[in-house]
């Protein structure tokens, strides 16, 4: 195994916290635990014994996290450390060197750098600017063969923001079917929609082959908590647990008993809709802002998450563009290159405004000055 840098996640780990304004994450502002909870539940933490928890997550967490898919029970549920660590499992579980994986892009590319240190051979599909970040399912189609063992989504996109249609999910599904692969859907930005419907799901395919991870570092705002989960068929958590065994075993028991609370049925929507009111307050914001320099930007608003990803036509290679703004500005950016996408910018919304508003300031003369 060899496993090539993971840029985004070193430059990140580098700098983000040696800068001012750092608008170079992909979800939400978090709270505290003071300000999200009421008395009573912070008591509750406060009580609670630091022991080793469930493996797979407690029975609460699962069922809370079960209640989000239609038809799932706690049975089709694994807790992991993350979202990241969900997908790691699942590759190590579902995928063997010289399988064939076919993946989106762009994307967060913590998967295909994964699976690729495994020795599986990825293919990738695009999604397009000029489809408003939509795929082209003929191209999807034609890289998929008898070969494919798995086709990897992410779903509100990362880092376009887009979503795909429920006909396009089950089309996708059907793309799948035709061959016997697996997909892979990471839905982590799902329940940010801007507008506040939840994207379909690839849960809602009812195909066997289908494991859908999430998390709670984004649309959920509380990264700091390190949760994410699988939902897939019960042999398939059976065996995504025998995985787990090797890995982290096991989530921290505080952070299962608040993610147990926040996911709970009558609570859910609560947080999902506090992200959805900073996320529509700041995206316009942003849109004025990006407004100024539209000869030459472009940028298609994000339907879900906390990220714009912008396209410009200065003569300057983007990681060197997000060098200049990190040292005049002391603000933090995604660089395209990043994602193999030279010439665009993924800015990061989801910070408290006032911090938004102090670091597009900052950002404008230098803009201004290409």
């Amino acid at each position: 195994m060899k496993f090539e840098p993971f840029q985004l996640e070193r430059e990140q780990s580098i700098w983000e916290n040696k800068v001012d304004y750092n608008l170079s994450e992909s979800g939400v502002h978090p709270g505290t635990i003071k300000s999200l909870f009421d008395s009573e539940f912070i008591k509750k933490i406060e009580n609670t014994e630091l022991t080793y928890g469930f493996t797979e997550g407690s029975p609460e967490l699962r069922q809370s996290i079960a209640s989000i898919y239609p038809g799932a029970s706690p049975e089709n549920v694994q807790a992991f450390n993350g979202s990241a660590e969900a997908n790691m499992v699942a590759i190590l579980t579902l995928l063997e060197p010289g399988n064939e994986m076919v993946y989106m892009v762009p994307n967060y590319l913590q998967i295909y750098g994964f699976a690729r240190g495994l020795g599986v051979n990825v293919k990738t599909f695009s999604l397009h600017e000029s489809l408003n970040w939509q795929p082209d399912l003929d191209e999807l189609k034609s890289l998929v063969t008898n070969k494919t063992k798995m086709i990897c989504i992410c779903n509100p996109n990362n880092p376009t923001g887009a979503v795909l249609p429920k006909e396009m999910v089950h089309q996708i599904g059907e793309i799948a079917q035709s061959v016997g692969a697996w997909i892979l859907s990471d839905e982590v930005y799902r329940g940010a929609e801007l507008n506040r419907e939840e994207c379909t799901s690839f849960w809602d395919l009812d195909y066997e082959k289908t494991i859908v991870n999430c998390g709670l570092s984004k649309a959920y705002g509380l990264p700091g908590l390190r949760i994410g989960w699988s939902v897939a068929s019960t042999d398939t958590i059976q065996k995504c647990w025998a995985t787990h065994d090797y890995t982290s075993i096991a989530i921290g028991r505080m952070s299962d008993i608040i993610a147990a609370h926040v996911l709970h049925p009558t609570l859910r929507m609560e947080t999902l809709n506090r992200t959805r009111d900073a996320l529509t307050a700041n995206l316009g914001l942003f849109q004025k802002w990006i407004s100024e320099f539209d000869s030459k930007m472009r940028f298609i608003p994000p339907e879900a998450g906390a990220m714009a990803f912008a396209g410009y036509d200065w003569n300057i290679n983007s990681t060197k563009l997000i060098e200049k703004v990190r040292e005049e500005a002391s603000v933090m950016l995604v660089a395209g290159d990043w994602y193999g996408m030279d010439h665009y910018l993924r800015f990061g919304y989801g910070a408290k405004q006032l911090d938004l508003e102090a670091a597009l300031d900052r950002i404008t003369p230098i803009f201004r000055s290409l």
